[in-house]
């Protein structure tokens, strides 16, 4: 389930991104208005966690523009502004929800699944993708019946595979998403190379059907290999 976060500051959003995507959601960021209306005008995204006081489009703007969407997502509004009449505005003006800054991260996820159950979205507890079972919650893996013991990392590396099945994942998503390493300048890529290495000898330990593979230039897949396609965020 993709959600859109657009949040100018760095460590909100990466919070929140990282929070999130520990849940199990497919996290996406921008870090401006005008980025996060090219997002929502070429992806389809379940919910959109949006903060008030942007650059240049702010988002109140970018609520007005969303209401021109055909398919519009649920948008919890964020901001610093706590006065009565900000939060009429907000939701006067599309948003769905609003919260003040600062808030509980447990309270900013139990209203997004309120705003996604509104919506008929379901709530993510578990990915299956072939025989592989991953219970988000309580982070624990199961190959059919038998369950796999991971390290929180190969928790983490897994989780994003089966959020991306069939998808060829660059190492450098990898960084990003799972060692949350933004700055290429500290090649992350022989320590990924080990914990997929490691990963993969324990969910395909013993099993008939391949799960993990090395997609030679790119970096790696998760199912069926036959049916690869480049996840859009770059290279190996």
């Amino acid at each position: 389930m993709k959600i859109l976060v657009v949040e100018d500051d760095a460590k909100i959003a990466d919070a929140i991104r990282k929070g999130l995507s520990a849940e199990g959601y497919d996290v996406s960021v921008a870090r401006t208005g005008d980025e996060g209306w090219r997002k929502l005008s070429t992806e389809a995204f379940a919910l959109v966690v949006l903060d008030w006081m942007l650059p240049g489009r702010d988002g109140i703007e970018l609520l007005t523009d969303l209401g021109g969407l055909e398919r519009r997502p649920p948008v919890l509004l964020l901001t610093a502004r706590d006065a009565v009449e900000d939060r009429v505005m907000g939701l006067d003006h599309g948003a769905d929800d609003y919260m003040v800054k600062p808030f509980a991260f447990v309270e900013l996820l139990a209203r997004m699944r309120a705003l996604l159950r509104r919506s008929g979205a379901p709530d993510i507890v578990q990915q299956r993708v072939g025989s592989i079972t991953a219970d988000i919650r309580s982070r624990r893996v199961w190959r059919r019946d038998e369950e796999i013991t991971l390290t929180p990392r190969e928790f983490d590396l897994l989780a994003y595979l089966m959020r991306h099945p069939g998808q060829a994942v660059s190492r450098e998503m990898h960084a990003r998403e799972v060692w949350r390493e933004t700055k290429r300048s500290t090649p992350l890529d022989n320590v990924i190379d080990v914990h997929v290495a490691r990963l993969r000898r324990k969910i395909d330990d013993g099993g008939a059907e391949r799960l993990i593979h090395t997609v030679r230039g790119v970096g790696f897949l998760f199912g069926d290999p036959t049916t690869a396609r480049k996840h859009p965020g770059g290279g190996s």
